[in-house]
């Protein structure tokens, strides 16, 4: 039991990082907060904190101002998925943007630590390979990921802002590609759409020629990094990358999940998404020398507890968890599942 509880609110608490966050917590004997407007988390992922008497359930949109009493907040708050965050890109650059000044407000007010859960997209289709933290990004400002893309990047922003004209003690964390357990079965997700896919027997689906690279970063390692960095010195703010440095290329990793899934899937080439990253792997000397952090769980270890995961999902035959249809079911229709 932790020696010195904290009051932590955990923004988007209910979604698959936000998750796993609350649960370590709660674990390391801290009272949690957790805040959700339900547009991509799902009450499903919480429902087993519910009963701990440390845990608390807010739902509310973080585009509204929130008063409440905390020591510590995590923004996790914002749909990641390009299938989520292209439905409504108003409502996404909302969130990034009338979001954190929120929970910056909040922090202000209350003297806070304030961590942001910021992502490797901040990059773009990067023209240095591997991203490190001082490399400013390829970023399109008008095309169909610039909602998520540049909001991020002004989240960042505000986040920088407050710390040198407010004094705020800020942890600004660049998330590279996260996989496992509680992901959204139907969130486009790379790793969950061939996961669902070899399960089913269905066609693998890849987006351009496969050669693309993405970086896999399994969720315990990626929970672990934020705990160290909100835990780091006041001096220490970021941005510092948080991802596994080892590099696959799609199309590898769609064999791979066939082969780990016993699948009969065939693998099927669909055009590449406009904007799509060709390169995605993090430099994270930063993380290893600040946080004395690196990835502890290796791909295949990690495939195997999130294809269980989704095996045990699919075999309750529950209707699907598809936020976007239950907010408005119009939205989900003519949506096409995008390698992030």
């Amino acid at each position: 039991m932790n020696r010195h509880p904290k009051r932590i609110l955990v923004t988007g608490g209910a979604g698959f990082l936000g998750s796993h966050l609350c649960e370590r917590l709660l674990a390391d004997g801290h009272d949690v907060l957790c805040v959700d407007n339900y547009f991509t988390g799902t009450k499903a992922n919480i429902t087993p904190l519910l009963g701990h008497p440390g845990f608390e359930l807010l739902r509310h949109d973080v585009t509204f101002p929130l008063y409440v009493e905390v020591d510590e907040i995590y923004n996790l708050a914002c749909p990641a998925s390009p299938i989520h965050y292209q439905h409504d890109p108003v409502q996404t650059t909302k969130t990034s943007v009338h979001g954190t000044i929120n929970m910056l407000g909040l922090a202000k007010r209350l003297r806070a630590k304030i961590f942001q859960a910021s992502t490797s997209e901040v990059y773009g289709d990067p023209a240095v390979h591997p991203q490190t933290e001082n490399y400013w990004g390829h970023v399109n400002p008008i095309g169909p990921r610039s909602c998520y893309d540049e909001g991020k990047r002004c989240a960042e922003t505000l986040f920088f802002d407050y710390h040198r004209q407010h004094r705020l003690r800020i942890k600004v964390a660049r998330i590279f590609n996260t996989y496992g357990p509680r992901m959204h079965p139907d969130d486009g997700r790379v790793v969950s759409n061939f996961i669902v896919q070899a399960l089913k027997n269905e066609p693998i689906t890849i987006y351009g020629d496969g050669h693309q690279t993405r970086s896999f970063c399994y969720v315990d390692d990626m929970i672990e990094a934020f705990v160290r960095l909100m835990d780091t010195a006041d001096e220490i703010a970021g941005p510092i990358n948080l991802g596994n440095p080892n590099e696959f290329a799609i199309g590898e990793l769609a064999r791979k999940v066939v082969a780990l899934c016993g699948s009969r899937s065939p693998i099927v080439h669909r055009p590449l998404p406009v904007d799509d990253p060709r390169q995605r792997r993090p430099d994270i000397s930063l993380a290893k020398q600040v946080l004395d952090w690196h990835p502890a769980v290796d791909l295949d270890a990690g495939l195997e507890r999130t294809i269980a995961y989704f095996d045990a999902l699919l075999g309750e035959r529950l209707p699907k968890f598809d936020a976007v249809s239950l907010a408005t079911p119009e939205r989900s229709e003519g949506t096409e599942r995008k390698n992030r």
